[in-house]
């Protein structure tokens, strides 16, 4: 086996932790009293709120350290840095992907994809889409909803999505976007 390829399978570990973590430590109310959960839970209702990032290098250099003891002696020293490796480095890639969906438009054709893909988890359906990067464990598990258009709450657009002079989402977007409006409340005397 290559090291590339040792490399390779920790970058899909990730994709399965990735999915893992998410959908059952953000979002199983049997662990969303955990600190993943609390903070997982105030990104959603904030939008714009990430943890600080100690706490992510920290959780971090944990998973590393404990993985890499069983990676080194299953498949040697070399293939299991290569397998830590590709496993922390598709982590710094799905933190930057992630916060990039949250602060800055999309300038590609994946953006775009991972931008509705993630908003839809957040605003339409939290039981779907939870991987961030791909959605390849959603589609295995069956968790998986195409997304078209995204109604976002007006609070919880993102500062990328609506236009600052107009208070509406950016003519560029409106084809994946739509802001929801406040619904009317069912008339008392019907």
């Amino acid at each position: 086996m290559s090291l590339a390829l040792s490399a390779a399978l920790g970058a899909l570990g990730w994709t399965f932790l990735e999915y893992v973590i998410h959908r059952w430590l953000g979002h199983d109310r049997r662990f969303t009293r955990w600190l993943f959960g609390v903070e997982h839970t105030a990104h959603h209702s904030q939008g714009d709120y990430f943890g600080p990032a100690w706490m992510k290098i920290c959780a971090a250099a944990s998973v590393a350290t404990i993985v890499m003891v069983p990676a080194a002696w299953l498949v040697g020293w070399a293939h299991g840095v290569a397998f830590v490796a590709g496993l922390v480095g598709c982590y710094a890639a799905y933190e930057l992907v992630h916060r990039l969906n949250h602060v800055v438009a999309p300038r590609s054709r994946y953006g775009r994809w991972a931008r509705r893909h993630h908003f839809y988890h957040h605003f339409h359906d939290p039981k779907s889409n939870h991987g961030v990067t791909t959605p390849l464990w959603d589609v295995v598990f069956g968790t998986h909803v195409r997304a078209r258009t995204v109604e976002v709450p007006r609070k919880l657009a993102m500062r990328w999505l609506v236009s600052s002079t107009t208070g509406e989402i950016h003519p560029a977007l409106r084809r994946d976007y739509r802001l929801r409006t406040k619904r009317k409340r069912a008339s008392a005397a019907a």
